[in-house]
């Protein structure tokens, strides 16, 4: 099973793909959240490329584990994605995926400005990778 995460934002959107055993999340692009929403080229491509089974979008929740002020918005437009691509759509839990992302990309020794383009897509990445795990029987004690 391949899954293709999305990290919604209101101008980019992070894509990852797990690998076909759906072990292993990858880090794939970023694009113009237009570009996704309209099924451009460039995305659709990617989904031709990886030919997922599954979308996971990450929905943004508070630290108290509710729904957060941008929840309602990325609801909506992962289900347009997941409809234009009739594929089934799934949410998992993004809290701290973006703070993180910044962590890995400041350790792998990248500036705040290289790191920009690479945020979302690692963030997407780490958002499909806790999903997998949870899929896959794992947690974060093992």
């Amino acid at each position: 099973m391949v899954a293709l995460a999305l990290d919604i934002g209101q101008v980019r959107i992070g894509i990852a793909v797990s690998d076909r055993s759906g072990r292993v999340a990858l880090p794939v692009k970023v694009l113009p959240a237009i570009e996704v929403t309209s099924m451009a080229r460039s995305f659709r491509q990617i989904v031709e490329d990886h030919e997922p089974d599954i979308i996971v979008c990450g929905r943004p929740q508070t630290m108290a584990g509710e729904d957060g002020p941008q929840a309602e918005r990325v609801i909506s437009v992962g289900r347009q994605i997941a409809d234009a691509l009739d594929l089934p759509l799934v949410f998992a839990d993004e809290r701290l995926s973006s703070r993180e992302a910044k962590r890995i990309l400041r350790e792998n020794g990248l500036s705040e400005r290289k790191m920009r383009g690479k945020v979302d897509m690692v963030a997407a990445s780490l958002i499909l990778q806790a999903w997998l795990d949870a899929q896959n029987g794992k947690d974060d004690c093992a």
